[in-house]
């Protein structure tokens, strides 16, 4: 009796685990990440969803960062196939991906976007330099004599550069988990600070805050600069209402609301299709989406779902995501990843001393 008790057990084990494994293979691609990349990483999951072969992925905007700590988290089932991403995977990202055994990691970039920073059409135009947007944004600033930093307290442009108008600095923008706010970071203080003896000069007698201060980017957190949410819609609406503001986000979104705001001027260069993919506007960066490579098999339609991403219909010169704002990738650079898709091609710790 016991023995029959114990083969039936046995039984409904493994039908249980069968049933469990079924029920995975049927369940959606989850995506997850970048609230930039999530309009496009969207229409491409409708797009798959409508052939009627697969059912229509499952996508998240968690911010770039919030994606990777969810995609990293492990190659179990119930983690995400996809993570999309604003900014490159930080080489600490892709450490803990290894520490917790997502070992196998393909790369992709579908296309160039731009930081925009924008405000409403009813506001008068605005030209700002990146020097301008450090200084307005920067937890600390240079003293008046340039020998030390201060807490910031301009809270008017022309506090800042006598050119700008007495206008009230407020800006929208997007919070520490968004890689928006990383690429703003790095474009904006990092890139200028590193170049600043006020930065740097304080802590030469020692090696590991010297280090650590050429990478200046902490933001005033006294209400000038306004963390607004994942949602850059969010921060669209709020520019409607509060003329006087600027906003911080991807530049489809920016294409997409062009009735109702306009972008400041960045170093002399309005951030368009032509001057983003070009590079002459400052704030260019690419977009990315990364494949765990554990979940191919066992969850339905993730090459399938890539494949189309990357295709000419979705991302080439007159693809459809370019209707809504995506900057197309040259054809050599787009050829280059499709061949890392096509070889599922492995990133790798080396990966991140390249320039990208």
């Amino acid at each position: 009796m016991k023995k029959q008790i114990i083969a039936i057990a046995a039984v409904a084990a493994t039908c249980f685990t069968l049933g469990a494994n079924i029920a995975q293979a049927e369940e959606n691609i989850q995506i997850v990440g970048s609230s930039t990349v999530y309009p496009f990483s969207s229409y491409v999951a409708e797009a798959l969803g409508a052939t009627g072969k697969f059912k229509t992925p499952v996508v998240e905007s968690t911010g770039s960062g919030g994606g990777m700590k969810l995609f990293c988290a492990g190659a179990s089932m119930d983690t995400p196939d996809f993570t999309n991403a604003s900014r490159r995977m930080k080489a600490k990202e892709f450490a803990k991906c290894q520490k917790n055994g997502v070992k196998d990691i393909t790369e992709m970039v579908v296309g160039y976007d731009g930081i925009a920073i924008a405000q409403s059409k009813k506001a008068p135009s605005i030209s700002l330099s990146r020097k301008d947007m450090m200084l307005a944004v920067a937890a600390e600033v240079p003293s008046k004599d340039g020998s030390h930093l201060v807490k910031n307290n301009y809270h008017f442009w022309n506090e800042i550069n006598p050119k700008l108008p007495h206008r009230a600095i407020r800006i929208y923008g997007p919070p520490t988990s968004s890689g928006t706010r990383d690429a703003f970071e790095d474009m904006i203080l990092k890139h200028l600070t590193k170049h600043m003896d006020v930065y740097t000069k304080l802590y030469k007698a020692d090696k590991k805050k010297n280090k650590a201060y050429k990478k200046y980017h902490k933001i005033r957190q006294d209400g000038v600069y306004i963390p607004s949410g994942e949602n850059d819609n969010l921060i669209v609406q709020k520019l409607a209402r509060d003329t006087s503001a600027l906003g911080i986000f991807g530049y489809s979104y920016l294409e997409e609301n062009s009735d109702s705001i306009a972008p400041a001027i960045i170093d002399g260069v309005i951030p368009t299709p032509e001057t983003i993919s070009g590079h002459t506007y400052p704030l260019s960066r690419s977009l990315y989406f990364y494949i765990k490579k554990s979940h191919i098999g066992k969850v339905p339609g993730m090459m399938e779902y890539a494949n189309l991403f990357m295709s000419d219909q979705m991302i080439g010169k007159d693809g459809e995501c370019t209707d809504i704002g995506l900057i197309p990738l040259p054809k050599e650079e787009l050829a280059h990843y499709r061949a890392n898709l096509k070889t599922l091609k492995n990133l790798t710790a080396a990966d991140f001393a390249k320039k990208h």
